[in-house]
C-alpha cells in the first residue's frame, strides 16, 4: 500500500464516520435514509454524465453489490434506532474488516499472513468487548447489538463484491457513480410508498444536512473503490475501519454518550488489531 492509498483510505474512514453521524442525528432514520440515499443518487446521475460507462463484466457484482448496499443501509437504520452511535458504529464497522480476510483468502485468494491472522484475533477481543460493555445501564442491548453485527457481515459482503466488481469495471469512477444510482433508489421509493404525501414535509427541515451527508456518502466509498483497484482487499477494509475511532469521539463529544474507561480499552484493542493486519511482512 502506497502512501497516496494509506490517505485515500483514512480520509474515507473520517468522511465515513462523518456522515453515519449526520445520518444518527437526524431521529426519524427513515427521513435521514431517504436523504442519505438521495443524496447519493443525485451525485451519482450527475457523475455518470462525465465518467466512462462501467465494463460489462462488472454489472453481475454492481447488480449484487446494490442489493447489498440496501440490506446494510435498512440494517444501519435498525442499529441506529436501537442503540446509541458510539457503540453501534464501533461493532458494525469493526466486524466488516474481520469477515473481509476470511472472504478475501476464499474468493480472491489473498492469503492472510502471521501478523494478519493475529491483528483478526486481536481484533475480535476489542470487538467483544465494545458489544458487551453497553451505553445504557450494565446489560448488553442484545438487538441493538446483533443488529450491528448483521450490518458488519453486510459491510464485508459488499466490500468482497465490489472489490472484485471495480478491478473489471475500466473506471472506478464509473462504478461508483452506477453503484450511487442503483443503490440510490430503493429507499427513497419506499419513503414515497410510505410517508406518501407527508414525505416533502418531513424531509425539508433536514434536506441540506442529510443531502450533504449523501455527497460525503460517495466520496468515502469512492476513495475506498479506488484504492481497492490498488492493493489488497483485506488491508483496506482494516485501515479503513480506523474511523471507529473517529465515531467513538463523535458519539463522545457531539452525542453526550458516556464512553467509559473499559470501552476505550476494548476500541483500542480494536485497532490495534486492524493495525497488525495491515502487517505485510
Amino acid at each position: 500500500m502506497t502512501l497516496t492509498v494509506i490517505l485515500a483510505v483514512v480520509l474515507a474512514a473520517i468522511t465515513h464516520a462523518s456522515w453515519n453521524a449526520i445520518a444518527h442525528h437526524i431521529k426519524d432514520q427513515l427521513v435521514s435514509f431517504t436523504l442519505i440515499s438521495g443524496g447519493g443518487l443525485l451525485v451519482g446521475a450527475l457523475g455518470a454524465l462525465f465518467v466512462p460507462f462501467p465494463a460489462a463484466a462488472a454489472w453481475p457484482y454492481l447488480l449484487v453489490s446494490a442489493a447489498l448496499h440496501v440490506t446494510y443501509m435498512l440494517l444501519l437504520m435498525r442499529s441506529f434506532t436501537l442503540g446509541d452511535f458510539g457503540q453501534m458504529y464501533p461493532i458494525a464497522r469493526g466486524t466488516a474488516p474481520l469477515v473481509v480476510t476470511v472472504l478475501a483468502a476464499v474468493f480472491v485468494h489473498e492469503i492472510p499472513n502471521g501478523w494478519q491472522l493475529a491483528g483478526v484475533a486481536v481484533a475480535c477481543a476489542g470487538l467483544v468487548g465494545v458489544a458487551v460493555w453497553g451505553l445504557k445501564g450494565s446489560r448488553p442491548q442484545w438487538p441493538a447489538i446483533i443488529a450491528a453485527l448483521a450490518t458488519g457481515l453486510a459491510i464485508a459482503s459488499y466490500t468482497t463484491v465490489d472489490g472484485v466488481g471495480v478491478r473489471d469495471s475500466g473506471s472506478s469512477l464509473g462504478y461508483i457513480a452506477w453503484l450511487m444510482i442503483l443503490e440510490g433508489i430503493a429507499i427513497p421509493a419506499y419513503a414515497l410508498h410510505r410517508r406518501r404525501g407527508q414525505l416533502a414535509a418531513q424531509l425539508r427541515p433536514y434536506a441540506t444536512k442529510g443531502l450533504i451527508g449523501g455527497a460525503m456518502s460517495v466520496v468515502a466509498y469512492g476513495l475506498v473503490l479506488w484504492a481497492q483497484t490498488r492493493a489488497p482487499l483485506a488491508p483496506i477494509a482494516a485501515l479503513r475501519e480506523s474511523s471507529i475511532i473517529v465515531g467513538a469521539a463523535i458519539g463522545a463529544l457531539f452525542f453526550k454518550e458516556r464512553f467509559g474507561a473499559p470501552r476505550i480499552a476494548a476500541a483500542g484493542l480494536m485497532v490495534v488489531g486492524i493495525g497488525l493486519m495491515l502487517h505485510t511482512a
